[in-house]
């Protein structure tokens, strides 16, 4: 029997097709907090809890968005939603806060927000201030507003909906979902869900996925389901066969040596920013202005590279950064550079009974590093241009330099042509500006709705000069 542990109660999933979400299961089950405003995860106002492995404890109450999520994705784990976390007689400390400061006017939103909120208010490491201040961003509770940067309200203004937030304390002692984090998540199961239309598989290793790979080729692979959830909702996608892979050990693993970075495919973003720490600056600066906190909780690094999407925030980042892929599928692995990756718009090297096992950065990291994005929003939004870099300069002089350009061709792609205009160069106003002019015309920036050719190309240029100045003003120099 196939169930899902909903606000403490089993729920059976038998007779559910495999292509319902978990917000479309759910309210037909009559639990309807979470709402559909959007469909493609944009707006929030369907997350629920997800009990997930935690990197500070046990298990972590993870905010997803329930609308992308395939319900057969959850068989045997455990989730939580608004109705689950009070009552109205009994208010969770997220939802009382929120009711006594304003933060709600006609409801649609909150209870996402709420879910979110329950998040970031159960994450194992939120440190409350020693002074009791406010940081960018951050309450003096310690609480992150990131957590609500894909959490959309239309009418009451997020102020109120702030200081519900920063007004959060610690979880009581006899708050169970609070102690629920010392003990570990459910493990995943094997699930083989067949209905009318498709059958769902959650395979519990490496191989037994590789095998359904050569024995069929054009099964969906699911991990996060950020991009496959919208094409389901949006544009009615019903692959025959869909195949889980985001619990597998191997695509998991994570290893930060000598010599390289070592991510796993199924890692998801959230997870492999709170793993690197900081100690690749150029991926610190790319994962705030990736999506929104609730995408990264689901969305996965092979995920975003696996789509071959010329708009993917990852593959700027990881380009300047000389990433390779390591490919496998049942013929054994292969290590492919990123930048020979890409071949056409969505479409790669990656042979159709391949998957990607883990993203591979050398190590040691160039001194200078920055990753721009260029957005109509600041958060929660897809790129009209995406630059990484990475240049190393000794003594003045260009030594080492890799742009990373994404949005503006078919293919994400590497700036050779600017490479080549600075390295051995002095690193000076003058060589950058000419190097500035080469950058705004490569990749025969396109015309689309997010920007057009004229625009693309001027942020490219002044995208380089912004990189410069920036690293003068780091050291403490003019430009």
């Amino acid at each position: 029997m196939t169930t899902i542990k909903v606000n403490g109660r089993d729920a059976g999933l038998d007779g559910v097709p495999v292509h319902t979400t978990v917000l479309d299961w759910l309210r037909d089950r009559g639990l309807t907090g979470a709402k559909e405003g959007c469909a493609e995860g944009e707006c929030g106002a369907c997350s629920v809890l997800v009990a997930r492995p935690g990197i500070d404890s046990p298990t972590e109450w993870t905010a997803v968005n329930a609308c992308l999520l395939p319900a057969a994705s959850l068989d045997g784990q455990e989730i939580i939603t608004s109705e689950g976390l009070g009552r109205s007689t009994a208010l969770h400390p997220v939802q009382q806060e929120m009711a006594v400061r304003g933060g709600s006017q006609c409801g649609f939103c909150t209870p996402g927000f709420v879910c979110s909120m329950a998040a970031e208010y159960y994450r194992p490491d939120r440190t409350p201030s020693a002074d009791g201040s406010c940081e960018h961003e951050h309450g003096p509770n310690g609480f992150d507003l990131h957590a609500l940067s894909g959490n959309l309200c239309r009418c009451t203004g997020y102020r109120p909906i702030r200081d519900a937030a920063y007004a959060l304390g610690e979880p009581a002692a006899d708050d169970t979902l609070a102690a629920r984090r010392l003990s570990p998540p459910p493990p995943p199961v094997a699930t083989q869900i067949t209905t009318n239309e498709a059958e769902f598989i959650r395979p519990t290793t490496l191989p037994q996925v590789l095998e359904i790979l050569a024995e069929s080729p054009e099964a969906q692979l699911v991990a996060g389901s950020t991009d496959t959830g919208v094409e389901v909702n949006l544009r009615g996608l019903r692959p025959p066969l869909v195949v889980a892979i985001d619990r597998l050990p191997e695509l998991r693993e994570f290893d930060f040596e000598a010599g390289e970075v070592r991510i796993g495919a199924a890692l998801t973003l959230s997870e492999v920013e709170r793993l690197l720490a900081g100690r690749v600056p150029l991926l610190g600066q790319m994962f705030p202005q990736f999506a929104s906190r609730l995408i990264r909780n689901g969305a996965t690094i092979g995920g975003n590279l696996g789509t071959g999407s010329p708009i993917g925030d990852t593959p700027p980042a990881l380009l300047a950064l000389d990433a390779s892929l390591v490919l496998a599928s049942s013929r054994g692995e292969r290590v492919v550079a990123l930048a020979d990756y890409f071949t056409g718009y969505r479409q790669t090297v990656k042979a159709t009974d391949e998957l990607i096992r883990s993203v591979v950065i050398p190590l040691p990291l160039a001194s200078m590093t920055a990753f721009h994005k260029i957005a109509k929003r600041r958060f929660d939004d897809i790129s009209s241009v995406a630059v990484g870099y990475a240049v190393e300069v000794v003594d003045g002089v260009v030594r080492q330099v890799r742009i990373g350009l994404g949005g503006v061709a078919a293919t994400p792609l590497r700036a050779r042509a600017t490479e080549d205009a600075l390295i051995g160069r002095p690193w000076t106003e003058r060589t950058v500006g000419e190097a500035a002019a080469v950058l705004a015309g490569e990749g025969t920036p396109m015309d689309d709705h997010r920007a057009s050719s004229a625009y693309r190309s001027a942020m490219l240029g002044q995208s380089l000069l912004r990189f410069f100045a920036q690293h003068l003003a780091a050291e403490g120099v003019s430009a």
